[in-house]
């Protein structure tokens, strides 16, 4: 029999973890950097463990009861932390940092960046899923995509760039009806004072995303962090430096990308093939 999916521990346990963390920590007279430096993380993610934001993943934690002197104590209360293949709390920590996020840029070469997606065709992506999801995980998995895209609307929304690769727009997940729906609502989109939505075209000569999708947010309080994600995992990036490497990737990408004007253009021609 397949091994069953542990459940994801609630706020109350990952808060628990984390004050054991920070009082070992403490109690050995480490820095939450110093401890950063010790088993490979920044002083933030380390912060984010000590206040119940993010799971302690069970090599992090062997490092850290060798290095704070315990008897396997955070080993065995990491392995009530969430399964590999469970959405890591890194991705939900991004979830709550978009919701209030001032700024959005986002670079996607796959699909139709979430914020934009119609309920069909957000149901039509996660359809395509291997192996597939459950139907009811399907209808959970959209109706919260769906909820996401309530920062359009909010009384005062963030800034949003998009820079989507033209091979996107031109797949129809969903079928005919999905795909001309999922158009007019990207034309729509494009109309919006707080978007501005490009596309890079197919041709290109010199491209500066072939490395993936991946997603820049600045907060309230002006912090800037970036976001990726991949076939078996995501990750959310606050290094200063892997930030700017990523800014000055989507700064590069949006020179090279069709400009709005020519954006809205593209879009009405592929409505008139519909």
């Amino acid at each position: 029999m397949p091994p069953k999916k542990r459940p994801r521990p609630n706020a109350t346990t990952m808060k628990m973890v984390g004050k054991q963390v920070a009082a070992a920590r403490i109690a050995k007279n480490l820095t939450q950097k110093q401890l950063g430096e010790l088993v490979g993380l920044d002083a933030e993610t380390i912060a984010s463990i000590e206040q119940g934001r993010r799971a302690l993943m069970p090599d992090i934690a062997e490092l850290m009861d060798q290095f704070l002197g315990l008897p396997g104590t955070l080993a065995v209360a990491a392995a009530e932390m969430p399964a590999v293949d469970v959405t890591p709390p890194w991705a939900e920590e991004y979830m709550e940092l978009e919701h209030s996020a001032i700024a959005l840029s986002w670079f996607d070469n796959q699909v139709v960046p979430g914020l934009l997606q119609t309920e069909t065709h957000a149901r039509a992506v996660f359809a395509c899923r291997v192996p597939a999801h459950p139907e009811s995980e399907i209808e959970s998995l959209t109706t919260s995509r769906i909820r996401r895209q309530q920062i359009l609307h909010r009384a005062s929304p963030p800034t949003l760039s998009f820079v989507v690769w033209e091979a996107v727009l031109r797949d129809r997940l969903g079928g005919d009806e999905v795909y001309a729906e999922q158009l007019r609502h990207l034309r729509a989109c494009a109309d919006l004072p707080d978007v501005s939505l490009q596309v890079m075209p197919l041709g290109r000569t010199s491209h500066a995303g072939l490395n993936g999708p991946f997603t820049l947010l600045e907060t309230a309080e002006h912090q800037h962090f970036a976001y990726t994600e991949s076939q078996r995992g995501s990750h959310l990036i606050s290094d200063p430096n892997e930030v700017s490497i990523l800014a000055r990737k989507y700064a590069m990408l949006r020179t090279q990308a069709l400009n709005t004007e020519q954006t809205r253009g593209l879009l009405d021609r592929l409505l008139g093939e519909t």
